[in-house]
């Protein structure tokens, strides 16, 4: 019989590796802002924006980094290369070509003149003379010079040698300037090399004609990729996207022209002319150039780079220095202009690691993930590009809520509101006790496992006795009826009460739903005029741009929805300011006066009256104890006998959770001591 596999645990300590961004962190990420500004859309893109820590509290760079990131290596670039190399390279190359061929008319001199032949000396040191003439006499400027060394006869093999082949290397480095990656294509610069450019060049400009006449180009430009597809090592799939490909590369070239001093684009434009002097080839290029700049003018055709370094950079160095300076600016503008995380799924993850890292490279494959791995894991719905909570995210967000203000509360707030007595009731308390006999049998799987592997010291298979039995406590049932009322006025986002108060409604219904899902709660949110909040629609519910705090309206709602109610009945309101507003018999509008005014609070004092006949009590939670509203609940309180609190954005989470759970124990325990 082959063995178990055996298997090592050790306690975790915050070193090990193995938890990938899971869609629960990105909602936890992103609860406050949900709460906050009730758009689930911004907040994934603030998100983006900020960054964030996984689970292996690793860095995320947001967008905010990435570009900064981008910006200081196009930065350190600029400060550290001198654009001005392209020219002296090659003016230092044609300086060692004139210097070999001086050295050489002086060694055809020397040997003239000791071979004793006096009309051979005379002839030579004539030569001498005229050629060293005709070098004195070069054009300083390098298209000049080229043309003049192309026409001269030069005495020294060796500099005749080194001569075409910097002619050779200098049109191989053109035409990676201006095609960059095409010149792989070309191995050398002989004339069929030559010729083949210039057949797809010409190939190349007769399928823009048939793109422009409207036609079907895809035929054709199969067959042009089976003759020039290694032109293309990217690989374009169709015609567009190989122009794309065309206009990225000829762009960079004339941004390296942009970029230079006029002095230095004169001289690098006549030496093109002189390297590709064939005409046609010459006129395919620019026919090829018009054309792309009319149909990617985004390209960047003006873009233009200030180098102020000291590294010299040569022809192909440049090319190469461009092509990355252009991927940096396309990606910033990608970043810059990326409004989701599906914006960033056209992001060349592999080009961003090689301009910015892996780092960077990992941060932006986690952010164009953010919202699929929400929508995949059923948090949120895409419905038509608008993004939406589903029940089940909105069950994680109010648990978000309810586990932050939970984790807030000091042990021993808890600690005083004991369990005066169990029953077989079907709300869970989560707390456990040793079975005895008679109680009913909800076993605790997992506590009744640990029980007996600790009574044995542990091994397989695990056997249980009686006295490793343990059972779930259940709360005897005591159903209550809630109405939460939220203040939404303008007022609450000035004093940044808004975010708090949120909370509390998203965590007193995630409590209500699952600890005590008999009990109904109600949401009113009131301003100017007070409406009924659907749970479903509270993560999406901001404050209001209005001024006024219609406490009158808000109660007269909520009175209504606990009429249809049984059990015991409460209004929590949470507020931060005094009733400003109320409506009058045949008023189509609220009255709205502050300061506040005697017919508003009468209003609204008789609207807590009708709720007091009802039987209805109201807690008020005050979140700004000015004069004015203290002596409003003041009043409020002895007409109703409910309770007030003065608290803060910080505690208000402790306040109404605690004082809910205890209203609930002292419920069930004034029902528990009831005659039978």
């Amino acid at each position: 019989m082959p063995r178990a596999p055996r298997f090592r645990y050790s306690r975790w300590d915050g070193s090990q590796i193995g938890f990938d961004l899971d869609a629960e962190s990105i909602l936890d990420e992103i609860t406050d802002d949900v709460l906050y500004h009730g758009d689930l859309h911004a907040a994934l893109r603030r998100l983006m924006q900020q960054g964030f820590r996984d689970r292996n509290d690793e860095q995320l760079m947001g967008m905010r980094d990435l570009m900064e990131r981008l910006r200081r290596r196009r930065r350190d670039q600029l400060e550290r290369y001198d654009l001005g190399g392209v020219y002296e390279d090659v003016a230092e190359s044609l300086r060692e070509v004139v210097e070999t061929e001086r050295a050489g008319l002086d060694e055809l001199a020397r040997e003239a003149g000791e071979s004793g032949d006096a009309r051979r000396r005379e002839l030579t040191d004539q030569v001498v003379s005229d050629r060293n003439l005709q070098l004195d006499l070069l054009p300083p400027d390098l298209s000049g010079m080229v043309k003049e060394l192309q026409q001269y006869e030069f005495t020294s093999s060796e500099a005749r040698e080194k001569f075409d082949e910097l002619m050779d290397q200098l049109r191989q480095e053109l035409a990676q300037s201006y095609f960059n990656q095409m010149s792989g294509a070309m191995a050398d610069v002989s004339p069929e090399s030559l010729q083949r450019m210039k057949d797809m060049l010409s190939e190349l400009n007769e399928l823009l004609a048939l793109k422009e006449a409207g036609q079907d180009t895809q035929p054709a430009f199969e067959e042009f990729m089976e003759r020039y597809g290694d032109f293309f090592p990217e690989g374009p799939e169709n015609l567009d996207q190989l122009l794309e490909i065309m206009a990225q590369r000829m762009a960079a070239m004339q941004s390296m022209l942009n970029s230079m001093t006029p002095e230095q684009r004169a001289q690098l434009q006549g030496l093109s002319e002189q390297l590709m002097e064939d005409m046609d080839l010459r006129w395919q290029m620019d026919q090829l150039g018009s054309h792309l700049q009319q149909l990617f003018p985004q390209m960047g055709w003006d873009r233009r780079h200030d180098f102020s370094g000291q590294d010299p950079l040569g022809f192909a160095e440049a090319a190469q220095m461009l092509n990355e300076l252009g991927d940096l600016d396309q990606l910033e503008q990608m970043l810059r202009g990326a409004s989701s995380p599906g914006a960033l799924a056209e992001v060349d993850i592999d080009r961003a690691r090689d301009l910015l890292g892996d780092d960077a490279a990992r941060s932006l494959e986690q952010l164009t993930k953010l919202a699929q791995q929400l929508e995949d894991a059923g948090l949120i719905n895409n419905t038509e590009g608008k993004l939406e909570l589903t029940p089940k995210g909105l069950r994680k967000i109010g648990r978000n809520a309810l586990s932050d203000l939970f984790s807030k509360l000091a042990k021993d707030k808890l600690g005083r509101h004991q369990i005066e007595r169990t029953g077989i009731g079907h709300e869970r308390t989560y707390d456990t006790k040793a079975y005895e006999f008679g109680d009913p049998f909800n076993l605790h799987i997992e506590r009744t496992v640990r029980n007996a592997v600790r009574r044995t010291g542990g091994g397989t298979p695990v056997r249980l006795t009686p006295e490793d039995f343990e059972i779930e406590q259940t709360e005897q049932t005591v159903r209550s009826s809630t109405v939460l009322m939220l203040d939404l006025s303008l007022s609450m986002p000035m004093r940044d009460n808004f975010l708090a108060a949120k909370k509390v409604a998203m965590a007193l219904h995630s409590l209500i739903s699952m600890q005590f899902p008999r009990d109904f709660l109600g949401i009113v949110g009131f301003s100017e005029v007070a409406r009924a909040i659907k749970p479903e629609q509270l993560p999406e519910v901001s404050w209001d741009f209005v001024y006024g705090t219609n406490m009158q309206h808000g109660f007269l709602l909520s009175r209504q929805m606990l009429a249809r109610q049984t059990g015991t009945k409460q209004i929590i309101m949470i507020t931060d300011g005094e009733p400003t507003a109320h409506f009058e018999p045949g008023m189509a509008a609220p009255f709205f006066s502050y300061a506040p005014v005697q017919p508003t609070i009468d209003a609204t004092l008789r609207e807590v009256a009708r709720c007091t006949r009802e039987g209805i009590r109201i807690n008020t939670f005050m979140l700004d104890a000015t004069p004015y509203l203290k002596d409003f609940v003041e009043k409020l309180t002895q007409m109703n006998r409910g309770r007030a609190f003065f608290t803060t954005p910080e505690t208000l989470g402790d306040y109404v959770l605690v004082d809910f759970i205890e209203q609930k124990r002292a419920l069930r325990a004034g029902r528990d001591r009831r005659p039978a």
